[in-house]
This record gives C-alpha cells, structure tokens and sequence, in this order.
C-alpha cells in the first residue's frame, strides 16, 4: 500500500552571503548592500521592512565590527528570505567569548542602546555558536500577515 502524496505550495528560500572587512567602512557598506539585496528581492528601499531590516543589519555589523573584531578576520553578513513569510539576518564574527545581551542602559550610559533597539524591530533575536569558531546574532522578521510578534527565548 502507498502513502498518498499531498503537494503544498513551492517554498523559495533566496539567500545572500557576503564577509565584509571588519572596519566601520565595512559596517556601511553592509547595510548599503543588504538594502540592495532586499530591492532586488522586491522588499523596496523606504518601506517599512526594508526600514527595519536595515537598521537591524547597522546594528549587528556595528557591534560585530566594535566588540566581535579579531585583526585580519572579516565578519559575514547572510540574508535568507522567505517571500511573505519570513526575513533572516545573520551576522557572524570570530569572537565567540563576546557574547552580546540586551540590557536597559542607564539614563546617563552612552552607548547600550543597539540590542534594545534590535529586541524592539526584530520579530524574534538570538546568539548562536558558529563553528568552527565565533558567534552568529540572528534577527528574524515577520513578514506574513498581522503584526510582527514580540521576541521569543530564541530562534532555532
């Protein structure tokens, strides 16, 4: 006796992977890019996910360029999209022992303010192991129907 077939609908999953310099210069063009990448995937330049997406991708290059950098190692940039489903970004450093945690910083604190910012644009946010070395930081967007959910105690 055979099983019967169900067929659902075709799932595509584009994906884009670059590694940047570990500089601010590299931080910018990593969000210039990932904009890019999100226009061409027709996600538009100005709209409210390519808005969030692209102070998401600011803020981890930033904090892998300030506190993930080792000398002479680049760190990564992946988008995955999944079209009116979900929107990945990951960044990826060398620097596993710095782990980030979002913290309310202080009224007189001068910095501390980016994983706040990325717990309140993200749908959900997490820090993964990247083997062989260092730390992947994922942001996850909604992009399915209603509201974008609160964060949840990772993202698998």
């Amino acid at each position: 006796m055979t099983s019967p077939t169900t067929h659902g609908p075709d799932v595509t999953v584009r994906v884009f992977t670059q590694r940047f310099s570990s500089t601010p210069r590299g931080a910018r063009l990593a969000r210039r890019l990932a904009l890019h990448q999100l226009d061409r995937w027709r996600i538009p330049y100005g709209s409210e996910t390519s808005d969030a997406a692209g102070l998401l991708v600011a803020e981890l290059a930033a904090n892998a360029v300030t506190h993930g950098r080792v000398p002479g190692r680049d760190f990564e940039l992946t988008l995955a999209h999944t079209p009116g489903a979900l929107l990945r970004i990951d960044v990826s450093d060398t620097r596993g022992e710095r782990r980030p945690a979002a913290v309310a910083p202080g009224p007189l604190d001068e910095g501390g303010r980016g994983l706040v910012l990325v717990e309140a644009l993200a749908s959900r946010w997490a820090v993964l192991d990247r083997v062989p070395v260092g730390k992947t930081v994922r942001a996850e967007l909604d992009l399915g129907p209603g509201p974008r959910s609160r964060r949840t105690a990772g993202v698998p």
